[in-house]
């Protein structure tokens, strides 16, 4: 029996969850999350998803502030004598002291081919940056960011309509499986964790607004890689009469022609709105105008330019 202690907070984390505590071979001892946080207008708590799954399956849960500094929590973790600790998108650094109280090791589920995107959003980046191929890997935990030793990794193929949203979910289904097996390798020893090595560290730092901000003299490849690579999280935008209008899907045009003067307005037609961009042309497909939902880009140019 492997015994683990399971660290996550959103829902790419969840179905690694799941599978771990459906398996015969492991137990989980304790859930370990983020604190209930307000949500929406009305500001209601609403539990991260792991804590409900781990209450309805009567699993311990520990929702730390910040875990470095609890030594209440710290010390009922070290009682628990846990084989593992599994971390997969917590949100949290964990201290030495922490990573010490496995009985082996504490591994992390990244979402990418590390070194390649150290950090928080290698999912954002990975799109934003055209790249055609990512991936997950397992790996152990040490107090460096994203700098322990390879377990195993697992290639992803990035589609060149591929939103955030969709990779992420590739991601939240292929990681339970690849978490199992570096269990069961660790344990074993049929596993031997290798250095990561210093060629090609790259880093994914968390996006700041500036970055959502369509700058419209870039080319058309750079702005839609923008849109799908942010999606609803938090999605690209630009200013139109002071207001903010989010773009949420974009086709690219055939064109490669350097523009003068990018981010006009050209053709309209039933499928969109030709923007002119820095080199080539964009399609605004689907935005959400500010204090609106989504809707076609076409309808919002009308409406507009009714008003107008």
């Amino acid at each position: 029996m492997i015994k683990i202690v399971f660290f996550g907070t959103p829902s790419i984390a969840l179905p690694s969850l799941e599978y771990l505590n459906s398996l015969k071979d492991v137990e989980i001892l304790a859930v370990v999350t983020q604190p209930d946080k307000p949500v929406g207008r009305g500001h209601k708590v609403k539990f991260p998803p792991l804590k409900e799954f781990a209450i309805k399956n009567d699993i311990p849960v520990f929702q730390p502030k910040s875990i470095r500094k609890e030594s209440d929590i710290i010390k009922s973790l070290k009682s628990l004598s846990p084989d593992f600790f599994v971390t997969f998108a917590f949100g949290q650094i964990l201290s030495q002291e922490v990573l010490d109280i496995p009985k082996f090791e504490t591994i992390n589920l990244h979402a990418s081919l590390l070194p390649k995107y150290r950090g928080a959003n290698p999912i954002q980046r990975a799109i934003i940056n055209g790249d055609k191929q990512t991936g997950i890997c397992t790996m152990i935990t040490e107090l460096g960011l994203d700098s322990g030793d390879i377990c195993i990794k697992l290639p992803i193929k990035i589609n060149d309509d591929m939103t955030c949203v969709d990779l992420y979910n590739v991601i939240s289904k292929e990681s339970p499986k690849l978490i199992y097996k570096t269990l069961i390798g660790l344990m074993d020893k049929s596993i031997k964790p290798m250095a990561q090595g210093e060629s090609g560290i790259t880093q994914a730092p968390k996006l700041t607004k500036e970055e959502t901000l369509i700058n419209w003299k870039k080319s058309a490849h750079d702005i839609h890689n923008l849109v799908r690579g942010i999606y609803t999280m938090p999605s690209a935008y630009f200013t139109h009469n002071g207001k903010i209008i989010k773009v949420l899907k974009t086709q690219i045009l055939e064109n490669d022609i350097a523009h003068n003067n990018s981010g006009n307005f050209g053709n309209i037609s039933k499928e969109g709105i030709e923007v002119l961009c820095g080199r080539g042309s964009i399609l605004l497909i689907t935005v959400k105008p500010e204090g609106k939902g989504e809707m076609p880009a076409t309808a919002w140019f009308n409406g507009i330019k009714n008003r107008g």
